[in-house]
């Protein structure tokens, strides 16, 4: 009798399998899906249905019900073991074995009769001897320098648990090391992402993210390993720093040009081939930059830099060439299209009143009036204020004592004595007594004077070479008759007889003159050694400029000249005469009230006078410990 029992049940069994069979073979087979599950050995394994999908049949319009499988046995898999669990469209093995390596297929059946079918493949590895976390690795990059995140590849494990409301509870691994929460710069909070701050190259190992929860009464785990590998050249997103979300008033017909300026940080080498696009927008579409329309933008403009930051600006400029009522209250924005992220910014043209426009007139007029009164003022005063500064705040120029020169200035006069012997010796006159007086006792310049201070019995040539090296300037007295006086002394001098006892001495002083003057022009403009000072007594007609020396002209025309001329027209004659007057000496030759007048007041000899304080301008700076007090008062000899 029970052999007949069993026999009756076991032919049940084997009806009820190959009704499954024929079941399952009517379903539409969808075959094995591309993505496998992979597992170790004591982890868990979950395996989703991905049939309850709407690309498969309408959700919405009928219920369905999913069954599971083992393919290699056709055995259904229920909630027959603690650690076999079905869930929805979730196969759950919660406690992995190598036998559960294979295939799982999930039959999804709907109220309207109709049937799928699809293979899912459970692939379970060993560890390789010795290593920890799991054989088969995600990949994650981290960028050096930084704090950067790695993500624990198990999100759709989450979000399943979190639907079921079980929570889970996650650690992190570095290598082998459990890392505790807030230590050395890592942080995860008990959260799917690892945070770790200031990365660099002990960063480049493989990190294990194990999540534990509990199903049904069983404690179960998944892990899922990352390979993170630090990348040191790196662009992050990018920033834009014009426009502001900003606005602009302007009247209807002027041109308004914006810029937009986007910067991309970055660390280690910029790369070559960094795809960014910067486009300027209105509210409606792109603006093109075709620059024959009325609204464009320029083609974007690229370049490198290290500092202040290491990264990539770049640069394009919208135009509206001639504002219209229908360009104001509208967005213009410039947005950067980046695979870090899409940043904008933008600014609004609104309409500008009559009052902004007098506001502004008053503003731009003011500032060049400003500027004029301060061009006038610099240009009248300067001479003044630079020597202000030099008597009050010696401290702040060089001390000019250390330089190797002996002399301040050295003074020569280009006048032939054998021609207007009158003007010549009204010139030695100026150069030997009046501007030592003012220079030297004065103002405590140190000059070296020709015909004063030379040595005697040394060569000409030498003497001027060696003193002429050893002064700061060259202070060269001229006027309107040196030049027209020489070329008629030359003409003279051919046409005169030799028994003439000092036109030797008198050619040889104009050749150490006509030397000195060559000397001082060549340091002056083709050495750059010694600045020249042009001293100009008498007022000079262009037909007298024509005969004066090209290098004199070229160096008149580039600085300009002091001329005493201007300062003092009662003496514009140069005679012995004009200079007693300056010095106070007295002369049999000059009686009569105004001569007295100008010897008790001799304006020529205060250093405060125009004429001398363009001279001191010129004049090498008194510095910290060579600075001595200028008499301003009048001199009286």
């Amino acid at each position: 009798m029970c052999g007949h029992v069993r026999t009756i049940l076991l032919l049940l069994v084997v009806r009820s399998v190959n009704w499954t069979h024929a079941a399952q073979d009517e379903c539409k087979d969808y075959a094995v899906q591309f993505e496998r599950v992979f597992s170790v050995p004591g982890d868990a394994a979950m395996i989703n249905c991905t049939l309850a999908s709407p690309s498969v049949f309408n959700l919405s319009a009928v219920s369905y019900e999913v069954d599971w499988y083992r393919v290699e046995t056709g055995r259904a898999l229920r909630n027959v073991s603690r650690h076999v669990l079905v869930r929805g469209e979730t196969l759950w093995l919660l406690n992995v074995t190598m036998q559960h390596d294979g295939h799982y297929q999930c039959v999804l059946r709907t109220s309207a009769s109709d049937c799928y079918k699809q293979s899912t493949r459970l692939v379970v590895e060993r560890p390789p001897q010795g290593e920890c976390g799991r054989p088969r690795k995600a990949s994650q990059s981290l960028t050096v320098g930084v704090t950067d995140t790695l993500a624990c590849p198990m999100e759709d494990v989450f979000n399943t648990l979190r639907s079921y409301g079980v929570p889970a509870s996650i650690t992190w691994y570095r290598g082998c090391d459990m890392i505790d929460d807030g230590f050395d710069g890592h942080v995860y909070r008990n959260r799917a992402r690892l945070k770790i701050q200031d990365v660099d190259s002990r960063n480049n190992q493989p990190y294990t993210c194990t999540l534990n929860f509990n199903l049904d009464g069983v404690a179960a785990s998944m892990s899922e390993t990352i390979q993170a590998w630090v990348q040191e050249d790196f662009c992050f997103e990018p920033h834009v720093l014009q426009p502001a979300n900003d606005s602009v008033k302007a009247a209807i017909g002027s041109r308004l040009t914006r810029k937009c300026q986007v910067f991309v940080p970055c660390i280690g080498t910029v790369p070559d081939n960094l795809i960014i696009d910067v486009l300027w927008w209105d509210d409606i579409d792109f603006i093109s930059t075709n620059n024959s329309e009325r609204i464009f933008a320029s083609e974007p403009r690229i370049w490198r830099a290290n500092v202040p930051r290491k990264g990539v600006w770049m640069e394009t400029v919208l135009t509206i060439s001639s504002l219209e009522e229908t360009d104001f209250l509208v967005n213009y924005t410039c947005r950067v299209h980046n695979a870090r992220g899409i940043p904008e910014a933008h600014f609004v043209v609104l309409p500008q009143e009559q009052g902004d426009l007098v506001a502004v007139g008053c503003a731009l007029g003011g500032v060049a009036a400003l500027a004029v009164i301060t061009l006038v003022v610099y240009f009248r005063f300067k001479i003044d204020v630079v020597l202000f500064f030099r008597s009050s705040f010696p401290v702040f120029y060089a001390n000019k004592e250390n330089d190797g020169k002996q002399f301040d200035a050295y003074v020569t006069s280009y006048y032939p004595l054998s021609c207007q012997l009158n003007v010549s010796h009204g010139v030695l006159t100026f150069a030997l007594d009046v501007m030592p007086q003012v220079l030297e006792k004065a103002c405590g310049y140190k000059l070296f004077i020709a015909g004063r201070d030379g040595l005697p019995g040394q060569a000409m040539v030498d003497s001027v070479h060696d003193n002429m090296l050893a002064s700061r300037r060259l202070l060269l007295l001229y006027g309107a008759s040196s030049f027209s006086c020489t070329h008629s002394h030359h003409h003279h001098h051919h046409n005169t007889n030799n028994n003439n006892n000092n036109l030797g001495e008198e050619v040889c002083l104009d050749q150490q003159r006509q030397h000195e003057c060559t000397v001082g022009m060549h340091q002056a403009l083709m050495e750059g050694t010694l600045k020249v000072v042009l001293v100009e007594l008498e007022e000079v007609s262009a037909a007298q400029l024509a005969l004066f020396p090209e290098s004199l002209r070229h160096l008149r025309r580039k600085q300009g000249a002091v001329c005493w001329w201007k300062n003092h027209n009662h003496q514009q004659q140069l005679n012995p005469k004009s200079w007693t007057t300056c010095t106070g000496k007295s002369s049999p030759s000059r009686t009569g009230t105004r001569y007295q007048e100008e010897v008790h007041s001799p304006a020529c000899l205060s250093p405060s006078s125009r004429f001398w304080k363009e001279i001191r301008y010129h004049m090498p700076v008194r510095g910290k410990s060579a600075a001595a007090p200028e008499r301003t008062a009048l001199l009286k000899v």
